[in-house]
């Protein structure tokens, strides 16, 4: 066994938020000129268009994304779809759950997706399912509700979603928890990943809950505690600004990054590496590589404990942009170029499983 057999609106007080284009045209521009980058009254179209695009989406790829089809399942396997709820709020998902689950699941990955992207179009773009399907573990797609942010990014620069017991974190842990029972999945082998918006929360979702998930995969994504509103989460996005955050990922983590990511900067890949190191006490070993995988130069770095337990593992890919890298076109954001980051993802998962106590 291969890896585990071992938007920036969000919701008001009493209703929500609808979504003005104009109006959310403006505050970008007076938040990127109070963060530097153009002069009030001016605008930079190209740099405005890209952050637009990345963090709030655009209509063609929300029309693209509603039509993604239903994938073509092996016999005896299923994509359910579901919704779960608690006191603080509901999200639908969907689950996929290989065809020899009549055996015991091996495991579970928790995916969350990008801004205006669905849980079809993540599973579409990563390839996960097919993973699954070989390595028999379950993966669940949380989808982010429309009414919580109206270009359906995980709202990870909110404070009301960034601590345990509270907002998006506590859903999806209690989720997750379901699930696990549900389908008596491995409490040592419970993982999350995701895709910019969705890594940030993977990276909350890693410091605030790490009794739950024993890994994080983090592709393009940033650090914890790196905004804490719309303005501060342009400058961390540029990889400005950025302060030290009170707590650290406790779990083992692998970071993803493109080093032509014009959305999310690669500072930020460099930033989560460094609280997953503050998390940890003692001496580390670290090795680094260079080496060419699909088609792209990448460099490999790898940091361990002393006795040989992962930590940290980031992947610099050179001229990836903002997308999953090693995707399928049939979901969006993605590149098929580079290494495979959701095959990578899941041998690293292999190695945090956690030993049953």
């Amino acid at each position: 066994m291969y890896g585990f057999n071992a938007g920036v609106l969000h919701r008001a007080n009493g209703g929500v938020r609808g979504f003005d284009s104009g109006a959310a045209n403006e505050l970008v521009r007076r938040t990127l000129a109070q963060n530097g980058f153009a002069a009030e009254g001016t605008t930079q179209p190209d740099f405005v268009s890209t952050v637009l695009k990345g963090v709030l989406g655009n209509s063609a790829t929300l029309a693209a994304v509603r039509t993604t089809e239903e994938p073509d399942l092996p016999n005896g396997a299923r994509f359910l779809a579901g919704s779960y709820a608690c006191a603080e709020g509901s999200r639908d998902y969907r689950l996929y759950v290989p065809s020899k689950a009549v055996e015991r699941l091996n495991g579970l990955v928790v995916m969350l997706h990008g801004c205006t992207q669905t849980a079809e179009d993540f599973a579409a773009g990563t390839q996960m399912n097919a993973l699954a399907e070989k390595h028999r573990f379950a993966v669940l797609y949380p989808q982010q509700a429309r009414g919580e942010n109206s270009r359906a990014c995980w709202n990870w620069f909110s404070p009301g979603d960034q601590t345990r017991d509270k907002g998006e974190p506590a859903i999806l842990a209690g989720m997750t928890r379901k699930i696990v029972a549900d389908f008596g999945i491995p409490s040592s082998a419970t993982f999350v990943a995701g895709l910019s918006a969705g890594g940030a929360m993977a990276v909350i979702l890693a410091t605030t809950w790490p009794d739950i998930f024993a890994g994080a995969g983090v592709h393009s994504g940033l650090p914890y505690g790196s905004a804490s509103d719309v303005s501060t989460a342009f400058s961390a996005m540029a990889g400005r600004n950025v302060g030290t955050a009170s707590l650290a990922p406790q779990v083992p983590v692998i970071v993803f990054h493109g080093s032509a990511d014009a959305t999310v900067s690669p500072l930020n890949a460099d930033r989560i590496a460094g609280d997953v190191r503050r998390g940890h006490s003692g001496q580390s070993l670290e090795t680094s590589e260079r080496r060419t995988v699909g088609g792209r130069n990448c460099t490999r770095m790898v940091e361990t404990t002393m006795d040989g337990r992962p930590m940290i593992e980031t992947w610099r890919i050179e001229g990836l942009g903002h997308a999953w890298s090693g995707g399928n076109a049939k979901g969006s954001h993605t590149d098929a170029s580079g290494p495979d980051a959701s095959a990578e993802m899941v041998r690293f998962f292999g190695q945090c499983r956690r030993k049953r106590t």
